[in-house]
């Protein structure tokens, strides 16, 4: 088995996630602006984003807090939109070297993002655990300190300044949205979908008495699902590359 500099190895992690820190400190600072607006003081949101780091679940989660929505809605919004990363993480344990305790598999897991996933399997070695602390510390770090500075900014700001700040978390999604959505015509359907039904669960009548938090259940799951049999990923034969 080969043996990894620790010191080298925690160091490579910490280079690679300096772009991370960079994007997670902004879009938490707008994660921080809005715990703001709906009443949350600077610590409770900072609590929040320390414990959860999961930028969809936590903007979807202070919607349904606002609302006031029960415990199974958010308990059910909070598994579908983060479901994927279990698949994440059973992805990157076949990439993790087999240094890697259960324990220690138990605390890259907590912080295995969109993003740092994406780094850590495309390295073209094994993964070890020092090498995953580097990655992952700052990061959290980053997104812990943006929420409390967006909290803590935007309650020192007047209100007509605080409504303007709001309108970037709508600005955030069209970004992260629009740029694959013109290229990939699944992600464009799935999107107009999710939004043509969220318009009818406000305005149809009946079902404007469905709590927001099943709405967001029930338009995540039937456009993704109607994205999936549309769109299928065909399966790979065996000896294709």
């Amino acid at each position: 088995m080969k043996n990894y500099d620790n010191k080298n190895e925690f160091i490579e992690g910490v280079k690679n996630s300096l772009p991370i820190v960079i994007g997670y400190f902004s879009v938490s600072f707008t994660f921080g602006i809005m715990a703001a607006k709906a009443g949350l003081s600077s610590g409770l949101a900072t609590l929040i984003s320390v414990t959860n780091l999961t930028s969809a679940g936590q903007f979807a989660g202070l919607t349904l807090i606002t609302a006031q929505a029960s415990y199974i809605e958010v308990f059910l919004t909070q598994l579908i939109i983060n479901l994927r990363y279990g698949l994440m993480s059973l992805s990157l344990s076949q990439k993790l070297h087999p240094s890697v305790t259960t324990g220690k598999r138990l605390l890259i897991a907590f912080a295995n993002t969109d993003e740092i996933f994406a780094v850590s399997v495309s390295r073209p070695k094994k993964v070890t655990t020092a090498y995953m602390v580097g990655l992952e510390l700052f990061p959290i770090i980053g997104w812990s300190l943006g929420t409390f500075a967006g909290a803590v900014t935007t309650s020192l700001l007047p209100p007509f300044v605080q409504s303007a700040l709001g309108v970037a978390l709508y600005g955030m999604f069209i970004a992260i949205v629009l740029p694959p959505a013109r290229s990939h015509k699944p992600i464009a359907f799935v999107a107009l979908m999710a939004a043509v039904l969220s318009v009818i669960f406000t305005y149809a009548p009946g079902l404007q008495r469905i709590s927001a938090g099943f709405v967001i259940i029930i338009t995540t799951v039937l456009s993704a699902s109607l994205g999936a049999l549309l769109w299928p990923i065909p399966d790979t034969k065996e000896g294709d590359s």
